[in-house]
């Protein structure tokens, strides 16, 4: 029996796994959820389906190298090591080291997120890396910095959720994301607290119903004022926490100010949501806010992708902590502010190293101390170590332009799918003279590739992932690896022997843990306290946690820092920073055949679909993208039920069938982005950015409808 965790989001719900004979099983493993504090055992359909991808016909078990006739076929791993290692020299040697590019992802464990970034800038010497966290928290990062000094998803467990009053959240649908954190809003819910921001009646606003809370339903790309009218209730009727403000944060007087043109008609007016609500929710917010902080049940604002995949993301983020300093909860036990991690190890993905301007520890790649204690660790001068390269939606422009990269390595994505503009960023990588894809699926970049290489699954690896409220968990092997299938560290390591690179590369991931623990040592993201036996005995060990930290790995007990910011925020001066944040309303394209697209995820699907399309049960629960629509939009664009629909912009077309629902607004509707080929969503989104986050415009983009004729 094998304890870890499951391989998708980041609840990392605890499982185990069992070996299965064929007789038992059609299963290489039989898997369960187990008790663990984030799912009680319970876990969501992708969950408990994850094993039957172990063994998949589909499973890359070599390198395929591409051929002449544009086929890809298998090669030996010599072969296609000395391929890489060879390309790199060559075209480093002729354009420079940042002609190498290289695409990381939060899904890699925290030993390969760690080597890739240490590789990327030591065996290419290449400052161009960046992640596909950069679609996901990039926005919720900015913003907490700016704001506390760090980033950690949720700076107390998830579990203090159990015993909240009231929460509001903001963007996040978890009831179809990660349906196991449901049981964490039960206490919110029976106490009618639970208030959900979202433009279409979600699955996680229904769960507002039968007077278990209330569902604000604002017009897409709204959140930012709504949450600044709110916040001008806090201070029009005194309802702010005035001690707490003074004693704990800066700029409340600068942020005073930009709320007062923001009053409750005006913010109506904006966002759609009536005055009333928008006051009855703030005054809702106070006396809860109030109750818990004479020792009644903790408030919480939460928020998700949909308020921060936008263009001013970083604002509304802010705008959102803001709104929690007034009402005095951050670094207190009577609640607080955190955003809600998305990909399986998101957290531990953005500490590291994998952003281009962040060393491991959440080091700053500009500062020189940061660069120097690095650089001590990983034996080399700091000189070499690049600068700050590209954020993720301007490297992917960048490929195969002039002075761009000419070469890119893929680790645990699939932009053709989940980046923004797709169409343009599969033929960014098709102009790139060799790409590299590491997957265990061909998914739809890996086919784009002209060296495919093979790697493990979840659950032939080692190693430590982090999860959304900072915990360090050990992911676990329980079986051997397919074919030729290999460890991310064994290829990194083996080719920076190729390169040869400085410093170390061990294939052994514990080996890889202890060199993390030490680069991060004094950093934000401490992880030098940790040790691998802790973690294998189930010790509940959440960042920072410095050297010398005791861990006992006893139920009950929290080790580290469970709960951030209670001693004070992570600035020089130990207090919270209130930011004065502006609304600038995009152009809106005022036609009659133009509506607002909202995309997001499905409760059967995750990420871009390459591991959930390939699970039978959920491929045949969620076949294709359906387009949620308002049966009164519908009408007024001749659209029927299940009929299929051009979606279309200036940047491309999707087709998909049409769902009829009363959960949509009137002027907006919603596709998944889970699909390839003509049901791209992200054919449509934009890829402008937030100028703070670098995180894409994913949330809100202008389409016209267009019924398609079909033939009886």
């Amino acid at each position: 029996m094998t304890a870890t965790h499951c391989p998708y989001c980041a609840l990392q719900c605890g499982i185990t796994l069992e070996r299965s004979t064929q007789a038992e099983s059609p299963e290489p493993v039989s898997l369960k959820g187990r008790d663990f504090e984030t799912n009680g055992g319970a876990l969501c359909r992708k969950g408990y389906s994850a094993a039957t991808l172990l063994d998949h016909p589909e499973r890359l078990q070599a390198p395929m190298l591409r051929q002449a006739d544009g086929s890809l076929a298998p090669i030996g791993w010599e072969q296609a090591l000395d391929l890489v290692a060879d390309k790199a020299r060559a075209i480093r040697a002729e354009s420079g080291a940042d002609a190498l590019a290289v695409f990381g992802s939060g899904s890699l464990t925290n030993e390969k997120a760690y080597q890739l970034g240490k590789f990327a800038r030591l065996a290419l010497g290449t400052s161009r890396i960046d992640y596909n966290g950069r679609f996901c928290m990039s926005s919720a990062a900015a913003g907490t910095n700016r704001a506390f000094g760090l980033d950690r998803g949720l700076p107390f467990p998830l579990a203090d959720l159990d015993e909240a009053g009231m929460i509001l959240m903001l963007g996040s649908n978890v009831a179809d994301t990660m349906p196991p954190f449901v049981r964490h809003l039960a206490g919110a819910r029976e106490n009618g607290g639970l208030v959900v921001v979202d433009p279409r009646r979600s699955a996680t606003a229904k769960l507002c119903e039968d007077n278990a809370g209330w569902h604000l339903q604002p017009t897409p790309a709204t959140d930012l004022p709504l949450l600044l009218g709110l916040a001008h209730v806090l201070v029009a009727e005194s309802l702010v926490d005035t001690g707490y403000l003074a004693a704990r944060t800066n700029g409340f007087d600068a942020v005073k100010a930009s709320l007062a043109g923001w009053w409750p008609e005006r913010t109506a007016q904006v966002t759609g949501v009536p005055a009333e609500q928008i006051r009855r929710t703030a005054r809702a917010l106070a006396q809860a806010a109030s109750e818990a902080k004479a020792g009644g049940k903790p408030v919480y604002i939460l928020t998700g992708r949909g308020i921060e995949q936008h263009a001013n993301g970083t604002d509304t983020v802010t705008a959102a902590i803001n709104l929690a300093l007034l009402l005095g909860l951050p670094g207190t036990l009577a609640g607080g502010y955190g955003t809600i991690t998305g990909q399986g190890n998101g957290q531990g993905g953005r500490e590291h190293g994998q952003k281009c301007d962040q060393l491991p520890g959440y080091r700053k790649i500009t500062d020189p101390e940061h660069r120097a204690q690095v650089a001590r660790v990983w034996g080399v001068e700091p000189e070499i170590i690049p600068g700050p390269g590209l954020p993720a939606v301007e490297l992917l422009e960048a490929l195969g332009t002039p002075t761009g990269p000419r070469m890119m390595m893929i680790h645990g994505a699939n932009p053709v799918i989940s980046a923004p503009d797709a169409s343009k960023v599969s033929r960014a990588l098709a102009s790139l003279d060799f790409l590299v894809v590491c997957d265990f699926f061909l998914s739809e970049t890996a086919a784009q590739a002209d060296l495919v290489l093979p790697v493990l699954q979840w659950a032939e690896e080692e190693g430590s992932m982090t999860n959304l409220e900072g915990r360090i968990l050990r992911r676990r092997a329980a079986l051997e690896a397919p074919g030729n299938a290999r460890s991310e560290l064994w290829i990194l390591s083996q080719l920076a022997q190729r390169l040869d690179a400085p410093g170390r590369f061990s294939p052994a991931p514990r080996e890889v843990f202890e060199e993390l623990k030490e680069a991060s040592a004094g950093g934000l993201a401490d992880y030098s306290g940790v040790r691998w036996d802790d973690l294998d005995a189930g010790a509940a060990i959440y960042w920072p946690c410095p050297a010398g930290t005791e861990v006992r790995a006893e139920p009950g007990v929290r080790n580290g820092t469970p709960r951030l910011f209670l001693d004070g925020f992570a600035h020089a001066d130990r207090r919270a920073v209130l930011v004065p944040v502006a609304f600038q309303p995009a152009p809106r394209k005022n036609t009659s055949a133009t509506v607002s697209l909202v995309t997001g995820r499905l409760l059967e699907h995750y990420q871009s679909g390459a591991q959930t399309r390939r699970v039978a049960e959920l491929a045949q629960a969620a076949p294709e993208p359906l387009l949620e629509i308002h049966p009164a939009t519908a009408l007024s664009h001749q659209i029927a039920q299940g009929q299929k629909v051009v979606i279309s912009n200036e940047r491309g077309e999707v087709t998909a069938r049409a769902l009829l629902t009363a959960d949509a607004r009137l002027d907006t509707v919603f596709l998944p982005f889970h699909y390839p080929g003509a049901g791209t969503a992200n054919l449509l989104t934009e890829a402008k950015v937030d100028p703070h986050s670098r995180m894409p415009e994913f949330k809100h983009a202008h389409v016209s409808l267009n019924a398609v004729e079909e033939e009886q």
